[in-house]
């Protein structure tokens, strides 16, 4: 989910490939000289960078989790300038959309291999998540502020399950382009928001 536009650092290379390989295949059924020869290194030397499968699969997973919430807020403080919840609420969706749809691996990393991480890397992805989710929760009722708190919780986990259904959608070139796929998202997504406060 970065926005940086000058090369990847080889940490990252080794991240991103490591991602798309333990999504193909399972982070069991990918072994540490594959990630290697898919960067051009070898497999020991992935050991300057990494101390295993496991140290990549923590920094996958607590990273994206961090990285969403920091650019959450950030969205948040520059939405917020306008005074505007709807231009807020849009503006948080664009951000997930864009997780979802330049993160796919991530997200079926998430749903496969979280329980592989240690207890303390687990919680703070959990942490990190929770505090995602309360400043959605916080914006979609300054959006609708009839819509009680337990309600506009269960639509953000609703609509980042919709969202997050990305690696389902089937392969990227049979999606009809990446700016239709975010416009329809981004409707459903409003959709799903509006419907939770009928």
């Amino acid at each position: 989910m970065t926005t940086r536009t000058d090369a990847p650092t080889r940490r990252e290379q080794i991240l991103k490939e490591a991602a798309r390989l333990f999504a193909e295949r399972g982070f069991h059924g990918v072994g540490v000289d594959e990630i290697g020869a898919a960067v051009g290194i070898s497999g020991p030397g992935l050991y300057r960078h990494f101390a295993g499968k496991d140290a990549m699969l923590a920094e996958l997973l607590v990273g994206i989790s961090g990285q969403l919430l920091t650019g959450a807020k950030r969205r948040l403080q520059e939405a917020r300038q306008a005074a505007d919840p709807e231009a807020v609420l849009d503006s948080l969706i664009e951000g997930h959309i864009d997780f979802a749809l330049d993160d796919r691996p991530l997200i079926t990393l998430h749903d496969r291999e979280l329980d592989r991480l240690r207890d303390t890397d687990r919680k703070l992805v959990r942490q990190l998540q929770r505090q995602y989710v309360e400043l959605w929760v916080e914006v979609v009722r300054e959006v609708d502020p009839g819509l009680t708190e337990p309600a506009a919780r269960s639509a953000v986990h609703s609509v980042f399950g919709l969202l997050n259904s990305t690696p389902h959608l089937g392969r990227p070139g049979a999606l009809p382009g990446r700016a239709g796929t975010a416009a329809l998202l981004h409707r459903m997504a409003r959709g799903a928001f509006a419907a939770a406060g009928e």
